[in-house]
């Protein structure tokens, strides 16, 4: 599956050597051997070409390597991969089990024959053995920086732990220099194994379990696996459970030994057996489940980012693991292979020192990681995405050459093989996270035509094949943008590209412009043409077809979702309404930033592309959502017509106008301000004799009455040509497009509004008249006029009765108004002399003009109403009194 490292043998005894490897120690560019004679050697380890550095072991078909074919392949390319620079004979009279170093003490920590001793790191020369370690089985070093608490200054402390049988002895150094005091905390049973979680707490593993120490306050707690205690049965420490547990005993009284490995920061690994417990640095048991090993480890690591075991010796191979998912994703055959070495925990960077070693009795090999981006890769290449994945998640950014865009291709990858599983919705949650933002082209790439247009890869099929999967009516070439083939999208992604390196192949394919891709693509196309037309047949399996029926209905209500989240998106940056980008402070995020999410161009393109780039993005996003509306819930396109949006009008008219959805399309063209081609439509409909059974709701003349009252001034000419026929068809309804108690009712340009009613209906001019001088107050002389000589002209053509009382009433009423605008001289030439029905009038007019003789006679010897001569008078003689 991966070939996360690599093993390259760096020391082999000589047949003629009798002695035997038992431990190693590297430091820098130097390995120290410990022998089983209790000799110790030291090698320097040359420096390799970068062709081998970079090089990687042969791996078989089930992911497993070689070493002995490593032996050959070094031995061709590196003669001496290290040199015996010294050999101390008498390092120690018996077999040296175990080798540390605290560096800042300049001084060798071994183990051997049951003891303890120190050892100058330059000379070799012994300082001390210590008698205190008398039975010692084990010990651990670590290095850490501590800050004072008295001064607050960073200093290095470094403290070694010895396992002495039920003891637990600790020596520390402050700053190079070993402390007289040596701490010793007495456990419940022998020690077996120590680990440091941290710098000041170590878990110790016994035969019962484990337990973790706090060298500081000589706390001891017993580390407790999930759901141990009274309650369950079982004894509170971790592995004195049953025969599944991690302190059995095994036929014939084999215990297993119990291993501790510390892990990323926080975390560390228990094994006992084929049993594991994930705990933190506190010692609280993590909710993870256990590896599934097959045998019991020989011993267990941690190489960044990745779970190490070597099998027993007999068996000799290194399996590694992802920390995450606990999948095995390498095994390497290493013969004989006995024990793992790493660095020694440091304040360096946890990757800092990601080498690491094994070695036999005969043999020493250096594990190399190989570079990361090609792991990656290699995992992306056989399908293992969510491996690839959460690997690309631990690792830190500065590994990566572009750790955000390689994960965020990765999962667009996955996306895409969930999506062919069938599993829409959790392809499409994983195309809209915000970490992936999966540009809309290439996820509609897998939808039919009908959803997709061009984009689909099926666009260019045969047209019996655009038929039977398309909709009739789907105009086909309205995005905008190129098509894209299946040949496409398989060379996108399984074709190697020799000229890039790394994982630079995958990113192209969201990035590159479109004519690169094109050009690519045809490149490509002509080298493998006869093999794609001799194979043309075998490729129509199940997976190459487009889809249809329920598998469609299904995928087309899970696009909706991301659709509806890229469009929401994409308004954070560009404005609906104006189709401009927002100001800068406005947007969430650079404009680099928005460029890698959505568009398929360069970042060094003026803003002024990345607007109709945008545009165009937003236009195929909502053209789309249109489409997949349409064919799922027809319902919901509506409510996209209500809001600013970048539909294609041909699309949408098309698709509206073939399912006999002309409500939905009025709504549109009002959106999208194309209000000639909708008040047609509502004219077509409106006017007709008999309501149409494909739009009933648009029979009569209400909805273009309800449709002109929300069109701006700015129309006036639309509004003038349109409401000519609602007039004619419901007078008093229609008026309320210049009448109503709207905006755009009293700021519609009056004088030609009058002009227009006077050639419809000078009736309904003249209440127009009334309208916008008594209640809107317009105070435009030729305007009053035109009301004067609308009220004699009309009251002369009526029939005497109610409607003419009361149109006279109103006129009285307009020509006695204070503060007249009308001429008098003007009005009082209109107004019939002769005609009894107009003496008032006249009357009303001449007191304005001052002229109260006469219009008292007229009261008195015309009209001879007396009652109203009285009250002229009456008014008269108080208005002179308070003027």
């Amino acid at each position: 599956m991966l070939s996360a490292f690599t093993a390259r043998p760096i020391i082999e005894l000589r047949q003629k050597d009798k002695s035997k490897i038992e431990t190693i120690l590297a430091q820098g560019d130097r390995v120290l051997v410990g022998l089983n004679n209790g000799a110790l050697r030291i090698y320097r380890l040359n420096e390799l070409s970068d062709q081998l550095q970079n090089g990687s072991a042969d791996t078989n078909a089930n992911g497993s390597s070689s070493a002995a074919d490593d032996d050959h392949t070094t031995a061709q390319r590196s003669e001496k991969p290290t040199d015996l620079m010294r050999e101390v004979e008498r390092f120690s009279p018996r077999a040296i089990e175990q080798l540390a170093i605290i560096k800042d003490a300049n001084t060798i920590v071994s183990l051997s024959n049951y003891h303890v001793s120190f050892h100058d790191l330059k000379t070799y020369e012994l300082i001390e053995t210590l008698s205190r370690t008398k039975n010692a089985s084990c010990f651990a070093s670590t290095s850490n920086i501590v800050k004072d608490p008295d001064t607050g200054i960073p200093e290095i402390v470094s403290r070694l732990a010895v396992a002495v049988k039920r003891k637990l002895l600790l020596w520390s150094w402050l700053e190079s220099e070993l402390s007289e005091d040596v701490d010793e905390i007495v456990l419940a049973e022998s020690i077996r194994s120590v680990t440091w979680a941290n710098a000041t707490k170590l878990v110790c593993g016994m035969n019962g379990g484990y337990v973790m120490v706090d060298v500081v306050t000589r706390e001891v707690e017993d580390i407790v696996s999930p759901g141990s205690g009274p309650a369950a049965g079982q004894t509170s420490r971790f592995g004195a459970m049953s025969s599944a547990g991690m302190g059995y005993m095994g036929l014939g009284g084999y215990m297993p030994k119990p291993l501790a490995a510390k892990l990323a920061e926080g975390e560390m690994l228990l094994a006992k057996d084929i049993n594991t417990l994930f705990i933190d640095d506190d010692g609280k048991p993590l909710d993870r489940r256990q590896i599934p090993w097959n045998h019991a480890p020989e011993s267990i690591g941690y190489s960044y980012p990745y779970i190490l075991a070597l099998q027993a010796p007999s068996k000799g191979s290194l399996e590694v693991r992802n920390p995450i998912t606990l999948s095995s994703l390498q095994n390497l055959s290493l013969p004989g292979a006995a024990q793992l070495h790493f660095p020694s925990p440091t304040y360096s960077l946890a990757h800092a020192g990601k080498g690491f070693h094994i070695s036999s009795e005969r043999c020493v090999w250096k594990m190399d990681s190989t570079d990361y981006d090609s792991q990656v890769q290699e995992l992306v290449d056989g399908g293992h995405f969510d491996e690839a994945i959460s690997i690309l998640e631990m690792l830190e950014d500065a590994l990566l050459k572009n750790k955000s865009q390689t994960l965020r291709e990765v999962k667009m990858l996955k996306a895409e093989g969930l999506f062919k599983k069938k599993k829409y919705r959790q392809a499409m949650d994983l195309f809209n996270e915000d970490t992936v933002h999966a540009p809309p082209e290439r996820v509609l790439r897998m939808f039919p035509p009908s959803i997709a247009g061009e984009l689909s890869a099926w666009a260019g099929r045969e047209e019996e094949e655009q038929e039977s999967d398309e909709a009739p009516g789907t105009p086909k070439k309205t995005n905008g943008t190129r098509p894209t083939t299946p040949e496409t999208v398989e060379q996108a992604q399984e074709t190697p590209q020799s000229s890039k390196g790394g994982f630079a192949r995958y990113l192209t394919g969201s990035y590159r412009r479109p004519q690169s891709d094109t050009a690519s693509i045809l490149s490509k196309k002509d080298t493998t043409e006869c093999d794609d037309a001799a194979s043309v047949k075998e490729t129509e399996s199940n997976e190459d077809l487009p889809l249809k029926d329920k598998d469609l209905t299904n995928a087309v209500l899970e696009l909706n979702s991301y659709l509806a989240g890229t469009r929401a998106r994409l308004q954070r940056v560009i404005d609906p309404v104006t189709g401009n980008l927002k100001p800068q402070s406005d947007r969430n995020g650079s404009t680099e930033e928005i460029a890698e999410k959505f568009l398929r161009i360069g970042l060094d393109d003026s803003e002024k592309k990345l607007e109709e780039e945008l545009r165009n993005t937003f236009r195929l996003v909502d053209t789309t959502l249109f489409r997949a509306y349409m064919f799922s819930r027809p319902t919901l396109a509506s409510s996209l017509f209500r809001i600013p949006n970048f539909c294609d009008p041909n699309v949408v008219n098309e698709k509206l106008l073939e399912h006999n959805r002309y409500t939905e399309l009025v709504d549109f063209f009002y959106g999208k301000k194309l209000h000639k081609e909708a008040l047609e439509l509502l004219r077509r409909f409106g006017a007709a004799e008999e309501p149409d059974e494909a739009a009933p709701t648009l029979h009569g003349p209400q909805r273009t009455i309800q449709y002109l009252k929300n069109l701006p001034p700015s129309e006036i000419d639309l509004i003038l040509e349109h409401a000519e026929w609602t007039l004619k068809a419901s007078p008093d309804e229609a008026l309320e497009i210049f009448t109503g108690d709207t905006e755009n009712a009293e700021t519609l340009p009056r004088e030609r509004v009058v002009s227009f009613l006077h050639d419809v209906d000078t009736q309904l001019e003249g209440r127009y008249l009334e309208h916008i001088i008594t209640e809107l107050e317009d105070m435009t002389p030729d305007l009053h006029d035109r009301l004067v000589e609308l009220y004699v002209e009309n009251l002369k053509k009526m029939d005497k009765g109610e409607k003419w009382d009361e149109m006279m009433n109103h006129f009285i009423k307009f020509l006695r108004q204070p503060g007249q605008v009308y001429s008098l001289s003007r009005a009082f030439r209109l107004i019939p002399r002769d005609d009894p029905a107009f003496y008032e009038a006249q009357a009303v007019v001449l007191s304005n003009m001052n002229q109260h003789k006469q219009a008292l006679e007229i009261y008195v010897f015309k009209m001879k109403d007396y009652q109203k001569a009285e009250q002229y008078v009456i008014h008269l003689s108080f208005h002179r009194l308070t003027s």
